[in-house]
């Protein structure tokens, strides 16, 4: 199961769409707050989180579920990178930053990877 939070409908709706013509089975949050309130929070086999969201940005989200014992691989989607966006991503425990708008192949092969190596989450 892919977990997807992005405020964003469009967006959201858009990567649901893609992961599940891949095969996926995914569900969707449409903030950090609905996932941290959500009761199958450490359910995902991968999570895909953006960065910029209203409520909680995406590496706050990552520092409170790494705080919950979550260790769920994840990966942060991006339209506005920094030069040190990589760098804070690691620190906070996200396995791979993408950037928006053309997602579509490399996400995909970094949800399999995240899914499909051993001990993914001790790695995240």
């Amino acid at each position: 199961m892919v977990y997807v939070v992005d405020d964003d409908y469009d967006v959201r709706t858009s990567l649901r769409f893609l992961l599940e013509t891949e095969g996926f089975d995914v569900r969707t949050f449409r903030s950090g707050i609905a996932l941290l309130g959500s009761s199958t929070r450490n359910r995902a086999d991968c999570l895909v989180v953006d960065y910029k969201m209203a409520e909680l940005d995406g590496l706050e989200l990552t520092i409170r579920l790494r705080r919950l014992h979550v260790p769920t691989p994840i990966i942060l989607i991006t339209g506005y990178p920094d030069e040190n966006i990589s760098a804070k991503a690691s620190s906070a425990g996200v396995r791979q930053v993408l950037l928006k708008p053309n997602l579509e192949g490399s996400l995909v092969d970094c949800v399999r990877n995240a899914i499909n190596t051993p001990n993914a989450a001790d790695q995240a």
